[in-house]
């Protein structure tokens, strides 16, 4: 065995390697290119085709998995069926009063503990829209 095919199996080797020992996709591209460079150099191509036979096949498997391995990868928050609650109307059933600590509202037929967005004291009885969901309490404001 001539030493660019020993220094593309390690390559390849190494590549899937540390492709195994992790748990996202790191590696496999190169791993793609490193096995394209072995066959050029198999093949008898010069070291420079097998250089360039890896970068490019890397480059395109990257391309081409792109979409899978946002997909895979994707880190979007998981949505709350209480996230539904957002932007719907809530009728306070205790008055919301930031500074004292104290408030309810209920929509989508539960309570929640409630704080007012902009710090103002609502009255029960009043109709506030929620804002946003922070922990377990509905930040309301009231309608313009």
């Amino acid at each position: 065995m001539t030493t660019p095919i020993i220094v593309w199996i390690a390559m390849l080797a190494v590549f899937i390697v540390i492709e195994a020992a992790t748990a996202q996709l790191v590696t496999i591209w190169f791993a793609a290119g490193a096995l394209a460079a072995l066959i050029t150099a198999l093949a008898h191509g010069p070291i420079a085709l097998q250089v360039v036979v890896f970068v490019v096949v890397s480059i395109v498997a990257l391309i081409a998995t792109r979409p899978l391995v946002r997909k895979i990868t994707n880190t979007k928050e998981a949505r709350l069926n209480a996230d539904r609650c957002i932007g719907q109307t809530a009728v306070v059933t205790e008055e919301i009063n930031n500074i004292d600590g104290t408030g309810m509202a209920k929509t989508d037929g539960k309570v929640w503990t409630a704080r007012s967005a902009d710090g103002s004291v609502i009255p029960e009885g009043a109709q506030v829209t929620v804002d946003k969901i922070e922990g377990v309490k509905l930040i309301v404001s009231i309608p313009s």
